[in-house]
């Protein structure tokens, strides 16, 4: 947990991959439709960003592959540690709106 803590914020694809992939295993198109959800449309994944930030995120142990279903796709789920820093993006980013709050509240 320390070392998804230590890694710094995530960019926003991360953020966004792993929040789809907190429930459910997902293969890579209803990652791209999840994150178009959950973000209301404001998000917009395209293939370029989506395997290549799920490849990063392998590297780093945040999401391994997995042949669930469907042999012709391949699903993806989070790791431990792509569940900490999922937690840890979390808390930061929420840290960050109440400052926000309170400093926009005193003008």
């Amino acid at each position: 947990m320390s070392k998804a803590k230590s890694a710094g914020p995530l960019t926003p694809a991360v953020f966004h991959i792993l929040l789809a992939l907190y429930r459910r295993e997902r293969h890579g198109y209803d990652i791209m439709l999840q994150v178009k959800e959950d973000s209301r449309g404001q998000v917009k994944m395209g293939p370029g960003t989506l395997y290549g930030s799920l490849d990063r995120m392998i590297g780093a142990g945040l999401v391994v592959e997995s042949n669930k279903q469907d042999p012709r796709r391949i699903y993806y789920k989070l790791t431990a540690l792509g569940q900490a820093a999922l937690r840890a993006e979390s808390e930061r980013l929420s840290s960050v709106a109440a400052m926000a709050r309170r400093h926009l509240g005193a003008t």
